[in-house]
């Protein structure tokens, strides 16, 4: 009931940033406005997110497994702004709506996700059980600074480590601690990817 209710208001409240968003990436590259892509859900199962396009189509990786890089050339200029500010995000209130998702959970993977150069779940072997929960928007893990590249070994470990301790000690009132810093540090200071 949260997370619909969370969900509703949000996409309420931003309605005028949505519309903004969505005719600015139309005007500045062709292709669609959301980006699609299936990801891991709440034990194991597949489904599809949504995200505001912030590539060119031509040069976006539709399997998710080329991680975006500081300075990457396939993000737009909008897109740029948008993953600064993580407005690329706020579609997926529309998953948390169809009960896909939650506001505060583990971040969903692609399926594929490498880590360290390595299939994520040969790397940490007991990956899976971060999906004993539906996937957040944000989560403990992003709140505690591994949000972004999975590059080396030590990140990608500590990013499931935190996605675990979330599930172990989770509750309303830490779920609204992580969205009060969610909205403090991703789109008051800018430090999104």
């Amino acid at each position: 009931m949260v997370d619909v209710t969370g969900a509703a208001l949000g996409l309420l409240f931003l309605l005028p940033i949505f519309v903004a968003v969505a005719i600015a990436i139309r005007a500045t590259s062709r292709g669609p406005i959301f980006f699609r892509q299936y990801r891991y859900g709440y034990r194991n199962r597949l489904f599809r997110i949504y995200k505001f396009r912030t590539m060119y189509v031509e040069l976006g990786d539709s399997s998710g497994r080329q991680q975006t890089a500081v300075g990457d050339v396939r993000v737009t200029r909008v897109g740029r702004i948008l993953r600064n500010t993580s407005l690329d995000e706020i579609p997926q209130l529309i998953n948390v709506l169809k009960g896909e998702m939650s506001l505060v959970g583990p971040r969903p993977h692609v399926p594929g996700m490498l880590a360290a150069g390595v299939l994520y779940e040969d790397l940490v072997p007991y990956y899976f059980q971060r999906h004993a929960v539906k996937p957040g928007i944000t989560g403990l893990a992003q709140v505690s600074g591994y949000r972004g590249s999975t590059a080396t070994a030590q990140a990608a470990i500590a990013r499931v480590d935190h996605d675990l301790d979330y599930i172990a000690h989770r509750s309303l009132r830490l779920d609204a601690t992580i969205i009060l810093r969610t909205i403090r540090r991703e789109f008051l200071a800018g430090s999104g990817m």
